[in-house]
């Protein structure tokens, strides 16, 4: 849908707002194949390295107006490395943008869940109700769709015609292709520290614009199996 831009003081301004979303940057749990969910892991030095490339890149691009983060470690401490290099003296945390809570899920390698805990893994297959919660306090895909969607849309009605920046993770970055482009199948692998660029207008239609750009990664290297952001929340 194309967008018309309005004018103001004489001048055009667009009548959308630009949202890019960043999945954070590699920890050591993503090498490991280990679940994440709602458990706060830091970071690895890869993953840092990721952080600094992709907040190299937007810093060299247009002007960052705010820059939102999930709350967990491994995305408030890619946010921060992304402002401190676009001159954005503050990340506003905001819980609704963390990843999906998992259950009992949360800890075990991914490759052992389906023995430890079988009704737990099964309600993670896609073809398991949307809204099918996973035992030991889970979420099913419909609670993490609506939270984090409605976060979504709180941003671009907060920031119309800027460009922001919001970083998250793997599973929010799905939920967010899904409002975005609901006829398109399942999305493939979201990398660590991918760019994936959303506009959304006035009346919270939204529109994707770029997907899975990894090309300012091309000197730090990415994880093959992108764990966490392959249908394996994390």
């Amino acid at each position: 849908m194309a967008h018309i831009n309005s004018l103001e003081n004489g001048v055009a301004a667009k009548d959308y707002t630009e949202i890019i979303v960043v999945r954070h940057g590699e920890t050591p749990w993503n090498c490991d194949g280990r679940i994440q969910g709602h458990l706060d892991v830091e970071l690895n030095d890869v993953g840092r390295q990721q952080a600094v490339a992709v907040a190299d890149r937007l810093a060299n691009e247009s002007e960052i107006s705010a820059i939102y983060s999930s709350d967990l470690k491994r995305a408030r401490e890619t946010a921060q490395i992304i402002a401190s290099k676009c001159n954005v003296l503050e990340v506003t945390e905001d819980p609704d943008l963390r990843e999906r809570h998992l259950g009992e899920l949360q800890g075990l390698v991914y490759r052992e869940a389906a023995k430890l805990k079988p009704d737990a893994f099964k309600a993670t297959l896609p073809l398991s109700r949307t809204d099918q919660e996973i035992p030991g306090g889970g979420e099913s895909l419909d609670q993490v769709y609506n939270r984090c969607t409605i976060s979504l849309q709180k941003i671009g009605r907060n920031h119309k015609g800027q460009r922001v920046v919001v970083v998250t993770h793997g599973g929010v970055v799905r939920a967010f292709h899904k409002y975005a482009a609901p006829k398109e199948e399942s999305p493939g692998k979201i990398r660590n520290a991918s760019i994936n660029i959303f506009h959304i207008d006035g009346d919270d239609n939204c529109t994707l614009t770029t997907w899975g750009d990894i090309s300012h990664l091309s000197d730090t290297g990415f994880l093959e199996s992108a764990f966490g952001g392959d249908g394996n929340s994390g």
